[in-house]
């Protein structure tokens, strides 16, 4: 079903590469995961993704349950088929959303109700209920449900969202093992705590006693100064099995990146890297570059001289940012493929870097010329 191998280690930090086998073949990690929450990567074609060399994306249950609905996917035979995507899905159990949408929904022991964002429909979801859908979707790495806490709570109000995690980890693994005896997937645990050291000790001693066939961090990078993230990263990270895949949710920039690898963290995904590129930023090796600004108009320059993407091969700032300026849709399609891209051959140059004993070296180089340039 799954199998982890770890192929080298760096020998300064934790960082290491290795290979994830899925159901839908085989992925180098570390790894990151564009985020395909309706099904589909926005503004990008699944032959592009296929091109760049990705073989895991990341679907969303919340939102594939309530659109198209589980009726549609399971006619279809599963999210798979249903999107025409022959490589690896993860998708997200939906407690981030849940978390997202405080002001609809209520928390209980049995499970979280909540009002649709689509519709105001109003629905419950149990942690049984969760495996169940991402059985229909057909994933390849399910998620357990989980409770995720801004970074302001206090510590009581940390212990019940912690309890309630660790509760519905284990409703998960029973209801998986007594319905599921074919279930292609592979269901990872999620470790909380918020940020209190203690209690994500707790969280990770619960959750891997699950013995899953992987563990994920949750709770970080959801507003609190890089710093903080940094500290409690490097305590959780060591507390989750070496031998096993680390997923750390919910980022996606350089900066972040290189910190998660840095930990031993082998997965993780974000939706800034996609997000931007429709709003008209793109990253470059000088940092994020705002395409809409004037400066742009006239500059005949790629969107990244150091950059060998299609898009920055044949494409203009001065011409991007006249489609974004247009509103012409190839403007957010174009930014995407360089971002995503330029992602993908980060990732590519950091697995080398670790191979070849020479990740911090590296890392400070990028990071030097990337911090030098702030958001223009």
């Amino acid at each position: 079903m799954l199998t982890f191998t770890i192929a080298s280690r760096d020998g300064e930090t934790s960082a290491r590469t290795g290979q994830l086998l899925l159901p839908h073949g085989a992925v180098p990690t570390p790894q990151f995961m564009p985020v395909g929450t309706n099904g589909t990567v926005k503004a990008i074609t699944h032959t592009l993704l296929e091109e760049m060399g990705i073989g895991l994306i990341l679907g969303n249950t919340y939102h594939l349950y309530l659109r198209p609905g589980l009726d549609v996917i399971r006619t279809a035979g599963g999210l798979h088929r249903f999107s025409s995507w022959t490589h690896n899905i993860l998708t997200d159990s939906g407690g981030y959303q849940v978390f997202s949408l405080a002001p609809f929904r209520k928390i209980e022991e049995s499970g979280v109700s909540f009002r649709s964002h689509i519709d105001g429909s109003s629905h419950f979801l149990t942690p049984e209920a969760v495996v169940d859908i991402q059985q229909v979707l057909g994933s390849d790495i399910m998620m357990t449900l989980d409770v995720c806490t801004p970074p302001d709570i206090d510590y009581r109000k940390a212990v019940e969202a912690l309890e309630t995690t660790s509760l519905w980890a284990r409703r998960s693994v029973g209801h998986l093992h007594e319905h599921y005896s074919e279930s292609k997937g592979n269901l990872f645990g999620i470790v909380q705590g918020n940020f209190f050291e203690d209690l994500r000790a707790r969280s990770a001693a619960e959750i891997t006693q699950l013995d899953l066939p992987g563990f994920a961090i949750g709770g970080l990078s959801v507003g609190e100064p890089f710093s903080q993230f940094n500290d409690l990263l490097a305590y959780t990270a060591p507390l989750l099995p070496a031998d096993k895949p680390r997923y750390l949710m919910g980022i996606g920039t350089p900066e972040y990146i290189f910190a998660a690898v840095e930990n031993g963290i082998d997965l993780f995904d974000c939706v800034f890297p996609t997000r931007i590129a429709r709003n008209g930023s793109v990253f470059t090796h000088k940092g994020v570059l705002n395409m809409k600004r004037e400066d742009n108009r006239l500059s005949l320059e790629p969107l990244d001289p150091e950059c060998d993407c299609p898009v920055c091969r044949t494409y203009s700032r001065a011409y991007i940012r006249h489609l974004f300026k247009a509103r012409e849709i190839l403007a957010a399609m174009l930014a995407t493929h360089h971002n995503l891209y330029f992602m993908h051959k980060l990732l590519d140059q950091i697995r080398t870097s670790i191979a070849e004993g020479r990740f911090l070296k590296f890392k400070r180089s990028f990071l030097k010329d990337y911090q030098a340039t702030e958001v223009r």
